[in-house]
Parts: C-alpha cells; structure tokens; sequence
C-alpha cells in the first residue's frame, strides 16, 4: 500500500526555539526578540541601497512609526501598529512591490495571518479601523519616498511619480537613515517596541 505523500513543511524554527506554522501561525508562537532578530537581517529594496550595510526592515519600521507619530496625536498603541506593520516580514521576507503585485493574493493571504497573530501576541486588534490603515499607509509610502531618493538612488521626479509627492522636513528623519550593522538595528527596534510597551502599560483607560 503506498504511503500518502508528506506535506510540505510550512513552519520555520526560530532562535528562541518557536517553530511558527506560516500557514497557521500561532500567537503562542510569536517573540518579539525573533522579529526584531529576522527584521534587522531582511533588507530594503532588495539590498540595492547606498552604504556599507543593509538598510533593514527594523529600521524601515521604526523610521514609519516616527513618521506615523509626527503626523499627529495617537496613543502608543496606535504606534506599536505602526512600527509592527512589516513585521511578517520577519518570517517571509520584503518582496519589492513589482513582485507582490505578480504574486497576487497568495502573498497577501499568508501576511495577513501572521500580522493577525502578532498582534493577537501583543494584545492589538486584528481588524484595524479603517483611519488607522490609512495614515500608516501614508507613514509608509513616505518613508519609502525618504528612502528611494536618499538611500535608493531615485530621483526626486521618479519617486514622486511612484509613491507621490511629500514634503519631508528630513531634520527629524537623518538619523534613521544610516545603515546600520544587523545587531544595532536590532537593538534600535527592541528599544521602540518596548518603549511603547512600557508607555500603554502605564495607561489606565477609563
């Protein structure tokens, strides 16, 4: 009798130990040391970006969350959204937008179930409110504008025709952009998350 054939593993074992079902993940199963840990190691734009190091997922995330916060008022976690919005990236990697767009659906099915865990992990609401997506989509198209002409080698014409025009006051943002080495990317987004961490704990909603 032929045996049936195995299925194709869907997991990945991460350093803490956790082994998170791409397909069925588990907030169980998510640590924010891991994310932080594959954040700082994926790369923006495909690594096709100026400088001796990688400019990382971790530091694109936590330059939106400051984008995200500058542009008005919002309680901290709104802000942990903000700088969790690529955080699947940790486990399936940045796929430019070209290419996401040729995926299709498939894609966009498996990164919805894994931000859905993470913020179940982290005590966020999986469906965000309609205004919330809007400005953290707003945050993110600004970051990549900041990163495509001064990282990425864009015209200011060419981005703007991509991800539109901003005006930027780049005083606030210069500091988050020098790529940086893996570990202290790393540590820069630990010490966002759990800053914002600490400030919603220390909330008391009436």
């Amino acid at each position: 009798m032929a045996r049936s054939p195995t299925p194709p593993r869907a997991w990945q074992r991460m350093l803490s130990g956790r082994r998170l079902n791409l397909l069925d993940p588990s907030p169980l199963d998510i640590e924010i040391e891991d994310i932080a840990h594959g954040l700082a190691r994926v790369a923006r734009w495909n690594g096709q970006t100026h400088g001796p190091h990688i400019f990382s997922v971790a530091q694109h995330s936590v330059l939106v969350e400051r984008l995200f916060a500058r542009a008005g008022e919002s309680a901290a976690r709104w802000r942990l959204m903000a700088l969790l919005h690529d955080a699947p990236e940790y486990v399936i990697g940045d796929i430019i937008s070209p290419f996401k767009a040729a995926v299709g659906d498939a894609y966009k099915n498996v990164e919805e179930r894994i931000l859905g865990a993470i913020h179940l992990r982290f005590s966020l609401p999986v469906a965000m409110p309609a205004a919330l997506v809007k400005r953290i989509k707003l945050a993110d198209r600004t970051a990549a504008f900041i990163e495509a002409t001064h990282l990425a080698g864009f015209s200011v014409k060419e981005a703007e025709s991509i991800f539109g025009a901003f005006d930027v006051n780049m005083r606030h943002y210069e500091p988050l952009l020098a790529p940086m080495p893996a570990q202290e990317a790393e540590a820069r987004f630990l010490d966002a998350f759990r800053g914002l961490e600490d400030e919603i704990s220390g909330v008391v909603e009436a």
